[in-house]
């Protein structure tokens, strides 16, 4: 397993990154914290896998909940609910399945759902959470 060259919660600029990374990762952190507030627990972070990816994997009490961060300026190439395409769901969904094989099999009998947190810009108060945006069934 390839192992973060960043400590947690880093910026990677600097670090072969670049300020758009940072900048997701600082949304990601935002939303994170929301989730947090809302009294969501996260159980992993950066879920990659070769077909996917997830920002964050949490649960809100024995429901698992796979969430997806979008971070984009109001008026730039749509608003951040449009750049959730049928093509990105899929990713996201295989990466759940792919989790949920592996590091994640411990909670593969939990109910489960697929969140949405979209930032018009890294501000705490512009976070909008959509909770079960899409499900493993969305084409």
């Amino acid at each position: 397993m390839k192992k973060d060259p960043a400590p947690e919660g880093a910026p990677i600029v600097g670090r072969g990154g670049t300020a758009a990374q940072a900048r997701g990762l600082a949304a990601e952190a935002l939303a994170e914290s929301h989730l947090a507030a809302h009294g969501l627990r996260t159980l992993a972070r950066r879920v990659r896998c070769r077909r996917g990816e997830i920002d964050l994997v949490c649960r809100d009490g024995a429901t698992l909940v796979f969430v997806e961060v979008r971070l984009r300026a109001p008026g730039r190439f749509g608003s951040a609910a449009d750049s959730i395409t049928a093509a990105k769901r899929a990713r996201v969904i295989h990466a759940a399945r792919w989790w949920l094989a592996g590091a994640g099999r411990a909670h593969a009998h939990r109910p489960m759902r697929f969140d949405v947190v979209m930032l018009g810009s890294l501000d705490a108060h512009a976070v909008e959470w959509i909770r079960a945006a899409f499900d493993a069934d969305a084409r």
